[in-house]
Order: C-alpha cells, then structure tokens, then sequence
C-alpha cells in the first residue's frame, strides 16, 4: 500500500483512550482533557474491524498508545484480538509504564511485541513537576516488570526539551548494564501555539539530535567513558525512524529520532487514528478522515474507502509546521 509520494505505509498507531493516570505539561492540561463521551470513542470491538480491514489492505505493525492505553479496559483482549488477525506481525505498545508491574505478563501472553516506556527525566522531583502526579519510582518498576516479563526490546523514550537540563549521560547509562534501548527523541511542538497545554515550550527548546549526541560523548569522556560508536548486534527490532549507537560492551543502545532538525518524512511508513476513530494522514497535520462513522453505518467497504483517502492525503513532509488544533493526548503521539 502506498501513498501519492511513493511510500510503503504499513504502519498504524491506535490512541484507546484520550485519559491518563499522568498530567504531563506538555501532553494536557492541569485538570485533563475535556474527557469524550463514551459512545464518542471507538468500542473495542471497531478497534478490531477497523484493524482486519487496515491488515486487508497492507497494515502489518500496530502500535497502541493513549492518552495511556493500559487505562482502557479489555486492552489485554484486544491485544489478543489484534495478534491473532490474519496480516498483523507486530503489535507493540508506547506507555508511561505505571500499569505494567500489575499487567506485563498478562500482554506478554496475549501477544504483545514490545513496549516503549515514556520517561522523561531521572530526577524525582522534575519527573513529578513533568507529569503533576506521576512518581519516578513508579515508572522505573514498569520498566524492571516489563524486562522480567521477557519483553524485548524494552526501549525508553525521552523526551528532550532544552530548558530542563536532564542529565542525559544518566539517561544513556542505563543502556550500560541491562538490555535497554534508551532512545532521545527531539521535542516536537504539538498542540496550540498558544500555550494551552500549560507547558510554554516552543521551537527554541528543541535540541538538535547532532547537537545532544555531542553533549552525551563529552560527559561519557569526563566520566572516563568511550563514545558512543554505531550500533552492531545490539540495534533492536523496530520499524522507527531512530539512529541507533552503542558503548563499546553495553547491553543495549542509545538511539536518536530527529523529527525537526532531521526529518525522516521520506521514510514515513503511518497513518495514526485517533481514540475518537478520525484517521490522521500526519502528526502535524490538522486534517482529519471520520472511519468512525464509516464503521458505525457504512461496514467495511466504507472503513476502507476512508482508509485509502487518508492515505492519499498524507503531505509530503511536515514543512516545519508548529502547532495543532489537538494536544499530544488526544492525537496518540
């Protein structure tokens, strides 16, 4: 299946649900999102439909995400629904990692591939002023429980913003001892440009991936460390647009997505559906393709029809657009 550019899409990320056990200032407001009503989000079950029709015409990886996906309830089941679809290889899921010590081994048996951790600082305290109410120690046991469930590769997205002065030498060490595949992912501006989702970041915040890669190597040489060197054997299974980089004997990666200051939209393998079933050709863009209504009242004919005009809308890049109509929670990153 491609698009009007010529790219191969077989990707698709699904947000369950636009709630969260977070507040991260960057993601929502204070007091949350403005919660759809329940017969506004998808039912589990058109989840379902919508992902056998997407595997019928060429959707092979499906990635889960929120708001925070463990919050929805039946997520186990439809991992299970979803693995089991004839034409779906990999279902993997992007969390903040708070449910996983109570619900790793129950997705790693139903079929889930992987997980990518959110976590955007090591500091107790700025985890708590990033995300309002989560606890640093919370997300750190998602992640032990998500490697003793036999997840792998477990990776750990951090967001990289340049006004908080996160310690990202602390960040690319625990890739050192255990098998995690720490990746630094530029801060994209996504939402209202005007401020509205509390956090006052802009594009000035954004470090250059080139840039951080620089900072990590010269405190790894002060600490006595080598530099990071390309990743070999350890690179993990994915299908993302990281650059991937290793020390010399660690037991997993450092890697680096560059949306802004190297843009990957060449490569964009994606369409994103939203928890309220509008299918997004772009993360930057604001226009937006109703599957919800095609699956209430026109069956799969209709699913697919809206399926292929996304498809045939998706931009050939992003074009450095800042701002959109919708925050990060309520487009599914």
């Amino acid at each position: 299946m491609k698009d009007a550019h010529g790219r191969v899409i077989d990707y698709l990320r699904i947000s369950l649900t636009d709630r969260c056990n977070f507040r991260c200032i960057y993601c929502m407001p204070e007091d949350g999102v403005c919660q759809l009503a329940h017969d506004q989000i998808l039912r589990i079950e058109e989840i379902e439909q919508l992902v056998a029709v997407a595997a019928s015409i060429g959707i092979k990886s499906i990635r889960l995400t929120g708001g925070e996906p463990l919050v929805r309830k039946g997520v186990v089941d439809l991992v299970r629904s979803i693995t089991s679809t004839p034409g779906i290889e990999n279902v993997s899921m992007t969390t903040n990692g708070v449910l996983l010590p109570a619900m790793a081994d129950e997705l790693k048996q139903a079929g889930l591939s992987r997980v990518n951790i959110s976590l955007d600082t090591l500091d107790p305290e700025q985890f708590r002023e990033i995300t309002r109410v989560g606890k640093l120690e919370d997300t750190l046991a998602g992640i032990d429980a998500a490697l003793a469930a036999g997840f792998d590769p477990v990776k750990v997205n951090a967001v990289t913003v340049r006004r908080l002065d996160q310690d990202f030498l602390a960040f690319a060490k625990l890739s050192l001892e255990r098998p995690l595949h720490v990746r630094f992912i530029e801060y994209m501006p996504v939402g209202t440009s005007s401020g509205a989702d509390g956090c006052g970041w802009g594009k000035e915040d954004v470090i250059p991936s080139e840039e951080l890669f620089a900072i990590i190597n010269e405190r790894a040489v002060s600490e006595g460390l080598p530099e990071l060197q390309a990743a070999g054997k350890n690179q993990p299974i994915g299908w993302g647009p990281a650059r991937y980089f290793e020390f010399p004997g660690a037991q997993g990666t450092v890697g680096f997505i560059s949306p802004l200051s190297r843009h990957f939209c060449s490569e964009c393998n994606r369409l994103r559906l939203t928890a309220d079933g509008k299918v997004r050709p772009c993360l930057f863009s604001d226009t937006e393709y109703d599957v919800r209504e095609a699956l209430r009242t026109g069956g799969e004919t209709a699913v697919r029809e809206v399926l292929y005009e996304a498809l045939g809308a998706k931009p050939d890049e992003h074009h450095d657009k800042v701002g959109t109509e919708r925050n990060m929670s309520q487009i599914g990153g």
